[in-house]
C-alpha cells in the first residue's frame, strides 16, 4: 500500500521564477529541477508536492529513514 503523503509533517519551501516557468513549457524537466535543487539543498528531504498558486513545494523530512 502506497504510504499517505500526509503520514508526517510537511515543510514549505519555495524555488526561484526561472524553476517554475518550467512547469508551463516542460513539466518534466520542472519535476527533475526540483528534485535536484532540494536534493542538494536539503539532502534527505523528499519532494512530495508543489502548490502553482502559491509557488510553494512542500518537503517530507526522510533523514531518520536513511
Amino acid at each position: 500500500m502506497k504510504e499517505d503523503v500526509f503520514s508526517k509533517p510537511l515543510m514549505r519551501s519555495c524555488v526561484g521564477d526561472h524553476i517554475w516557468e518550467l512547469l508551463d513549457t516542460d513539466p518534466e524537466r520542472f519535476k527533475k529541477e526540483v528534485k535536484d535543487y532540494f536534493a542538494k539543498a536539503y539532502p534527505g528531504w523528499t519532494v512530495v508536492k508543489a502548490n502553482r498558486k502559491e509557488k510553494i513545494i512542500w518537503l517530507r523530512d526522510d533523514r531518520a529513514e536513511e
